[in-house]
């Protein structure tokens, strides 16, 4: 079996008009969610899963907090190029050639792409992946490359104003 959490950035800041669109930090409130939701990730978790972040500001931002609310080094992180701006398509031929040594992949990274690849593998109960969502998707397969559209069973989907545990 194999299991794929997609986490959307915290939210960011657009008080900065000067930077472009990759490098927007988090806002005030991405800065207090992402410990808030990388807490509540980690309470679901047998053991780590492995990391694989967008290259974004915001993105990379909230994939080292997450590592280290669940013990891990920022080398941890696989920096990924390919989901900044990825469509569907693209995020799930990542999938299909992440490391079958690994068991649980956390990716985080961006809307649209990454609420479009939920709804690609598995019914998901959300029309857009809210900011800092956490969505795990489990999937019955040995291989990575043997995903494939609807394959997916919704494990846990959590965000910051869910209100669950």
């Amino acid at each position: 079996m194999k299991q794929l959490t997609l986490i959307r950035h915290a939210k960011s800041s657009w008080d900065f008009p000067m930077l472009g669109d990759f490098e927007r930090p988090l806002n005030p409130r991405g800065r207090r969610d992402a410990p808030v939701m990388a807490q509540r990730f980690s309470h679901t978790l047998k053991q780590p899963p492995r990391l694989v972040a967008s290259p974004a500001l915001r993105a990379i931002t909230t994939a080292q907090i997450f590592a280290e609310t669940l013990g891990q080094t920022l080398r941890d992180i696989r920096v990924e190029p390919r989901i900044y701006e990825a469509t569907p398509g693209t995020l799930l031929h990542l999938v299909n050639t992440l490391d079958d040594r690994d068991g649980h992949v956390a990716m985080f990274g961006h809307n649209p792409g990454f609420t479009e690849l939920a709804q690609l593998l598995a019914v998901v109960p959300f029309a857009e992946m809210p900011t800092c969502a956490v969505v795990t998707l489990a999937f019955q397969v040995d291989r990575w490359q043997d995903i494939v559209p609807d394959a997916g069973e919704l494990v846990d989907f959590r965000y910051p104003k869910d209100g669950t545990d």
